[in-house]
């Protein structure tokens, strides 16, 4: 007989840190940078980020969707807090897979649906920053 899945016994400790992590919920005011992106499977992952002296000085996240696209969402905010931009264009959704250890294979796409907002953010920010003017005209 099979044993039964445990959702906390059999997830590994860095799966549920950021499952349940609240750190990266508050949306900033004015961003420099703002991405959406939305998977087939209907969740929803938007991306805010604040620049301060060229870096990733702040990262937040809306999300509507699973407890999966959750860990992935916060596991990209633990992965680029104060690295330079050009260090966050290299996450790739399978550095997210491999951090959290046991992300279910049939949510892999939770960490490509992460990583999208992510760059968005990131090409959004570049604009931001190019153009400065345009980030008045927000997201909202």
């Amino acid at each position: 007989m099979e044993k039964e899945f445990d959702f906390f016994s059999d997830h590994s400790e860095a799966f549920l840190e950021m499952a349940f992590c609240p750190d990266y919920l508050e949306i900033p005011a004015h961003p420099d940078g703002h991405g959406k992106n939305t998977g087939d499977c209907g969740d929803t992952v938007e991306v805010f980020l604040c620049l301060s002296q060229g870096r990733i000085d702040e990262i937040s996240f809306r999300i509507d969707g699973c407890i999966n696209t959750r860990a992935c969402a916060n596991t990209i905010g633990r992965m680029v807090q104060g690295k330079l931009p050009e260090q966050a264009w290299a996450i790739t959704p399978q550095d997210i897979i491999d951090y959290l250890q046991t992300l279910p294979e049939s949510s892999n796409h939770c960490a490509e649906l992460s990583c999208g907002a992510l760059y968005r953010a990131l090409a959004h920010a570049r604009i931001n920053i190019r153009e400065p003017w345009k980030k008045n005209y927000t997201f909202r």
